[in-house]
């Protein structure tokens, strides 16, 4: 299979969509759980999901990818082992207390540099926003978001109103990877 999205949507569906009621970062209950790391950690999704990240952060012209640690983790780091010219990112929850005390690690960045916002799974979008305002406040521009999976339920629209213009992409949503789910309102 040469697609890299239907790899990525043949791996998620395969190791990281879970079946039964969750509670979601959000506080919501769903029935279902999609634990992307499951997918994308693994040498198929990395592949997949590094080839549609590099293309991505080529088309915004980016010369960073990163996001909110955890969920932006394997995503940057997966667009570097594509090949990607960028330099890969980490923003912290809480500034570091020591050493550098920064909030966003990895390679210095310079004022105004083109960053591709990334994240594994959106739900409402919070984490996501969160990471935008703080490359915004450290004097980046947002050239674009990506999420590997968007489980539709309203995260786009905040996404897209944080990033004030620059495009939100998901490379996948929950309707590719979970058609037939009963409750399509999550």
């Amino acid at each position: 299979m040469d697609d890299p999205h239907k790899r990525l949507v043949a791996e998620l569906r395969e190791h990281a969509l879970v079946l039964g009621e969750v509670t979601l970062t959000s506080g919501r209950t769903a029935q279902y759980y999609v634990d992307a790391k499951r997918a994308i950690l693994r040498p198929e999704g990395f592949r997949a999901l590094g080839e549609m990240v590099a293309a991505e952060a080529e088309r915004v012209r980016a010369t960073a990818v990163g996001g909110m640690t955890m969920g932006a983790d394997p995503v940057a780091c997966a667009a570097l082992a594509a090949g990607a010219r960028v330099k890969a990112f980490f923003v912290r929850k809480e500034r570091k207390r020591h050493g550098l005390q920064r909030w966003i690690e990895g390679p210095e960045l310079d004022p105004g540099e083109r960053c591709l916002i990334v994240e594994d799974v959106v739900t409402t979008g919070g984490s996501t926003v969160k990471a935008i305002e703080r490359v915004r406040d450290e004097g980046l521009l947002i050239a674009g978001v990506v999420s590997v999976l968007d489980r539709l339920a309203g995260g786009a629209d905040a996404i897209r109103a944080a990033a004030d213009g620059a495009p939100y992409s998901p490379l996948t949503t929950i309707d590719d990877v979970y058609p037939e789910r009963p409750d399509r309102s999550h």
